[in-house]
């Protein structure tokens, strides 16, 4: 039998595929940009069949009707990565966080630690052989849909096909949706004036040749606005966006001076507009890969000059770093922060930068503190943090006591709150 009757034969609705969920099930769902939304809503729609569902996924895009309150009897996330849409129901307890490194998510998947009993990802249509494209996002997608007891794939027409380590065999999945929706999309929305300086900052740290990753934000917009006059930039990240399509188009991205796949651009999801998918659509310049790949520190460090671009929610005055929580309260994830700072550390040449703007709530609170807030997690360790860059300056922190550490990182605080931290420093006697 051909692939493409397998494929055909495959084929069921949007409301059977839900209907192959059980109780006590522990599922995966695609992430990103790839979130099965219309899925999603099916599912929600079985609640009162469905008890102890376990919903296993990163960070989720739009509206998500499983983590709404009063269904957690039915549904509860198990989130890799903390967004908006389960954002509230992990702080009030009705949903779980797993505080894991990016790079390690797919070997908990394909050593069952995670035991994943039905996997739904979304795919772009198959190619002449019978390949389909995790396209928008592969990160953990490929793990899950590799270990997973039954593996469900959404063929979507709009699904860009991505190269690289991207693909699924239309022979290894059990049934296959045919649903054709739009890719969210995520447009800029500009930098503000202390991002500029934050930008132009990193800038300096950044030599010709390097090895770039950053995320999607001001700052890293603002970083890439102060490259411009930058020669034979390369890409290893772990997210790709519209500013590394406009280095390219500019001539400032080139690959070329990579050690590591040279003339490509590394990435494990896609987030941005239609514009940016058109452009990553079958293009070679291009390849995704799942996490335990891309955001391997020994992976990354193969690139030389390698120079990681994260941000952070709080720094406190000995370079603790702190940039899932607030307090407490779960806002976002490890993502891939440590696995880049720890694979730019251990590049030749290479620069693992923190770069945050001093203040938030309009100056009335400092992002550089004498102690993390109570309940504050440790994402990036001390030992860890090289480079931290606010609008005030660059702190270089590798090597340094905490006196040296303590007056680097009061020397990029707002001024309003630099004596406080110098106080704090000498009466704790790091100073």
């Amino acid at each position: 039998m051909s692939w493409i009757d397998k494929f055909k034969d495959k084929i069921i609705s949007l409301e059977e595929a839900a209907n192959y969920v059980e109780s006590n099930n522990v599922i995966f769902l695609s992430g990103n940009a790839a979130t099965p939304g219309t899925f999603i809503e099916k599912l929600a729609a079985r609640k009162e069949e469905l008890e102890n569902v376990q919903v296993n996924h990163l960070l989720m895009m739009g509206e998500d009707p499983l983590s709404a309150p009063g269904m957690e009897k039915h549904f509860r996330h198990n989130s890799l990565f903390v967004g908006p849409a389960d954002r509230a129901a992990v702080n009030d307890g009705r949903s779980d966080y797993v505080p894991v490194f990016l790079f390690e998510i797919p070997s908990i998947f394909l050593d069952r630690l995670i035991p994943i009993n039905f996997a739904y990802v979304h795919v772009s249509p198959p190619d002449e052989h019978g390949f389909m494209s995790f396209g928008v996002e592969c990160v953990a997608s490929k793990a899950a849909a590799e270990s997973a007891d039954f593996v469900v794939a959404q063929v979507n027409e709009s699904m860009p096909r991505t190269l690289g380590d991207s693909f699924l065999h239309v022979s290894r999945v059990h049934k296959i949706v045919e649903h054709t929706q739009e890719i969210p999309v995520l447009d800029k929305k500009g930098y503000t004036e202390v991002e500029k300086k934050i930008g132009e900052y990193v800038a300096e740290l950044v030599d010709n040749g390097s090895t770039i990753q950053m995320g999607i934000g001001g700052i890293p917009d603002a970083v890439l606005a102060a490259l411009t006059d930058k020669k034979d930039l390369g890409v290893h990240t772990e997210m790709v966006s519209d500013g590394i399509v406009e280095g390219i188009e500019k001539g400032f991205i080139t690959n070329r001076k990579k050690t590591l796949h040279p003339g490509k651009v590394i990435g494990t999801f896609v987030l941005g507009s239609q514009r940016l998918y058109d452009f990553v659509d079958n293009n070679p310049y291009f390849e995704i890969h799942p996490t335990n790949y891309t955001n391997n520190p020994f992976v990354v460090a193969q690139n030389e000059n390698m120079v990681a671009i994260n941000s952070a929610i709080e720094v406190d005055i000995t370079g603790q770093v702190c940039s899932d929580s607030i307090g407490t309260r779960i806002y976002s994830g490890f993502g891939g922060q440590v696995d880049f700072i720890r694979g730019a550390a251990y590049s030749k040449g290479g620069k693992p930068i923190i770069a945050l703007p001093s203040t938030a709530k309009n100056n009335t609170v400092s992002k550089i503190t004498p102690q993390l807030k109570p309940g504050a997690g440790v994402v990036t360790t001390r030992a860890d943090v090289h480079y931290v860059i606010t609008e005030f300056g660059v702190a270089y922190l590798h090597g340094k006591n905490l006196r040296q550490r303590a007056q680097e990182l009061a020397n990029i605080a707002h001024p309003n709150f630099r004596d406080e931290l110098l106080h704090y420093a000498k009466k704790q006697k790091y100073m």
